[in-house]
């Protein structure tokens, strides 16, 4: 399936993360610069194939994941949604703590679409999520 696949919503966003603080942060983040913005919260990676597959909801246009998560982590969902052809349109930014090369390397070659590092100061978080919303948004092969 390809971006413009009418079972994608533009405007919904799965955010995959395990901390009810960084959960809380994205939330009052993205609802402020980006209100016209569903975001959906998963606790953790071992729904988010049946999530995505589920036909009775539309699917994500972007995906946020966290790497360190109890169950199945950021590593097992990005293998495993790349793993599937029918999700190749999802975009996968990884927001994470971690600033290893071998990290962001490794998750590169997951195929995720960016790797961001969840600041600590809250105002520098929301310019970081935005700008990543912006830029992926903005492309010309996003579904509307």
């Amino acid at each position: 399936m390809d971006r413009t696949d009418s079972l994608t919503d533009a405007n919904l966003v799965l955010v995959v993360e395990d901390s009810e603080v960084d959960r809380e942060a994205i939330d009052r983040a993205l609802s402020r610069s980006h209100p016209e913005l569903l975001l959906e919260f998963l606790p953790n990676g071992n729904a988010v194939l049946e999530r995505l597959r589920d036909p009775t909801r539309p699917r994500p246009a972007l995906m946020f994941l966290d790497l360190s998560m109890p169950g199945v982590d950021g590593y097992g969902v990005l293998s495993a949604v790349r793993a599937d052809p029918d999700f190749a349109a999802l975009t996968i930014i990884v927001l994470t703590s971690s600033t290893t090369s071998a990290d962001i390397e490794r998750c590169y070659a997951a195929g995720a679409d960016s790797y961001i590092y969840k600041p600590v100061n809250f105002a520098l978080f929301r310019t970081v999520l935005q700008g990543a919303v912006d830029y992926w948004h903005s492309l010309p092969d996003r579904p509307r």
